[in-house]
């Protein structure tokens, strides 16, 4: 068995064993030179929390344990296809590399929205359901100014 395969069914497992403690079908491990640093189950319905993806919460205690905001050189492995609030997150968080099972059809088929995101966002923002427009405001470069005149930010 790869080290891909061993994480793979390794996250699959854990994401049946949620799924039996009342939780969602997803997981997520991040994997760095082949060592755990962290995993994670959605949480969504049991902490009120729509941002509590697998992949999020496994991004966070990962950050958490290696005391940085950057997973550079880690694997994300996800029991599924991580939705585009994922791999948006996996992205801030500068990881490499994103191995997933399932995909966003067999989500769609369990009921969950990730096809429905993924159509979505391939579409003008005029067509949605939901408004999203930016508004004129006179001081609205203001947090920008105020980050570059910083000298002790970090940069990220």
């Amino acid at each position: 068995m790869s080290p891909d395969e061993k994480w793979l069914a390794a996250a699959i497992e854990l994401a049946v064993r949620n799924v039996g403690e009342g939780g969602g079908p997803f997981s997520a491990m991040i994997v760095t030179e082949g060592t755990l640093v962290s995993t994670g189950c959605n949480r969504v319905t049991r902490d009120n929390d729509p941002t509590a993806h697998a992949e999020v919460v496994a991004i966070r205690a990962a950050c958490r344990a290696r005391g940085d905001f950057s997973l550079a050189g880690a694997t994300l492995y996800a029991s599924c296809e991580p939705c585009p609030l994922c791999l948006a997150a996996a992205l801030w968080a500068r990881v490499d590399r994103v191995a997933y099972a399932a995909d966003r059809h067999d989500a769609a088929r369990g009921g969950f929205d990730d096809r429905e995101f993924y159509d979505l966002f391939a579409r003008d923002w005029a067509t949605w359901t939901m408004t999203v427009e930016a508004l004129a405001a006179p001081n609205s470069a203001e947090p920008f100014d105020a980050w570059l005149a910083n000298p002790d930010r970090v940069e990220y």
